[in-house]
């Protein structure tokens, strides 16, 4: 795992203080100079298993940029050099910026305490699809908007495959940013924020020990915060507000795909288990060998989860069964059963089917349909139900040489379907959905 970033970074979690070590993190101040006093630190804006990365001011061009920063360790200055390579390539390539892809804007090396550390320059992004489903509480995006960001990533895609032969290995809803913020107030520019250019008096002696320890009280405050809150609403107190709605008509959609960390050539492929879990071909987790079809699977993964609001696949291990085995019956459940050629060509095939091509220790599956699901559990319509599985189905054909390309994917009627008026009746209680087409049609009704 390299690092994704957004523009308003987790307050739940940190990186921990014992990583900041020989061979660990770069201990960052605001207020930091970088590459000879180009980039100034001004704040953090996420981390990962091997680096952190941080919003800086680029004093050259006088515009905001993000700043990752690798620890120092050889497998980590390696791994880096790998996605400045990568990053380098995507960059050549598209000399417009408009393919939907990070820019790299410069790389150099930084000497610090726990030794030397590579550094990418990337152009600053907002906040991550991740972020996005979770301001809009997990509910599915309106179709026109998850078209939006589909068309974005498929060309970013499109990009990688077609033009640079790049496998991305990792696409998830967090590698994938907005161009801006969700809040104003987090972008540097819109808010109008002064930029920090010299480090702020006081803590001279490595501000990361005490923001972490400052974090972790703030945490436990709230938390006893919210405890008592708890209590209160139970008795019948304050604390039981209703959340309120949220907009997301105001954001603006377009996206880029980001995160290189774990990207290969595809004549080049260093590692046989690629992908986050929820978004795994069957093709990896058979080892059956991959290509760029493994990226469509990962993509058609998250389409379904801009449009539900919920993770296509959620596997979990359980009595005698790996997560693996889950994770293919899940598969088998929603899109029917694995051909028994694709079952047991591959180097794990003998460790999850036999040799029909039935798994070996879950043996009652109940079948259903993407369709079925989406209109059932979903409520779509059945004409927004039948367009959006004939988007999404061939791209989670079992066979991946069966799977669209990116390029293919863009020329699809039901991403260039031309935005249908879209009415909305307001009345004071509950909300029935009545899908017209393929545009949503809110009514809101009495009960």
């Amino acid at each position: 795992m390299s690092c994704s970033w957004s523009s308003s970074a987790s307050e739940d979690e940190d990186e921990g203080f014992n990583s900041y070590r020989k061979g660990g993190y770069h201990a960052v101040r605001v207020g930091d100079s970088f590459s000879g006093g180009r980039y100034i630190a001004q704040r953090k804006l996420g981390w990962g298993e091997f680096s952190t990365v941080w919003l800086a001011y680029d004093t050259r061009s006088s515009g905001y940029v993000a700043l990752k920063i690798q620890k120092s360790a050889p497998q980590f200055a390696q791994a880096a050099l790998h996605e400045i390579e990568v990053l380098s390539a995507i960059s050549d390539g598209d000399s417009s910026n408009s393919k939907y892809v990070v820019r790299l804007i410069d790389h150099f090396k930084h000497t610090g305490p726990n030794g030397q550390h590579l550094c990418m320059v990337l152009e600053f992004l907002g906040d991550s699809l991740l972020r996005l489903i979770k301001h809009n509480r997990y509910k599915g995006l309106e179709l026109n908007k998850v078209r939006e960001v589909c068309k974005c990533v498929l060309t970013g895609l499109d990009y990688l495959h077609r033009g640079l032969g790049i496998i991305h290995t990792d696409l998830k809803l967090e590698n994938i940013l907005l161009l801006s913020t969700i809040n104003a107030t987090k972008d540097p520019v819109r808010s109008g924020t002064t930029p920090i250019l010299e480090r702020p008096e006081g803590n001279p002696n490595g501000g990361v020990t005490m923001n972490i320890i400052e974090k972790k009280l703030k945490q436990r405050a709230r938390r006893a915060a919210a405890r008592i809150s708890g209590r209160r609403s139970s008795m019948g107190g304050v604390g039981g507000t209703p959340k309120s709605n949220r907009s997301i008509d105001g954001i603006d959609l377009k996206c880029k795909v980001v995160d290189f960390g774990n990207a290969c050539w595809a004549d080049k492929q260093f590692a046989q288990e690629i992908q986050t879990r929820q978004y795994r071909s069957p093709e990896v987790i058979l080892q059956s060998g991959y290509s760029f079809s493994a990226d469509m699977w990962s993509f058609a993964c998250i389409a379904f989860e801009l449009a539900t609001g919920e993770m296509m696949f959620t596997p979990k291990g359980g009595e005698g069964f790996g997560e693996d085995e889950d994770h293919l019956a899940m598969m088998m459940e929603l899109l029917g059963k694995i051909p028994r050629k694709i079952a047991i060509g591959g180097a794990r095939s003998k460790d999850y089917f036999d040799r029909h091509g039935d798994l070996k220790r879950i043996r009652r599956l109940k079948y259903g349909c993407l369709n079925k699901l989406l209109v059932d559990k979903h409520r779509f319509s059945e004409i927004d139900a039948h367009e959006f599985t004939e988007f999404l189905g061939p791209l989670l054909d079992f066979e991946p040489e069966k799977r669209p390309t990116a390029e293919q994917c863009l020329q699809h009627p039901w991403l260039n379907f031309k935005n249908l008026q879209q009415t909305e009746v307001k009345s004071e209680s509950g909300v029935e959905k009545v899908n017209v087409g393929m545009s949503k049609l809110q009514i809101k009704v009495g009960k």
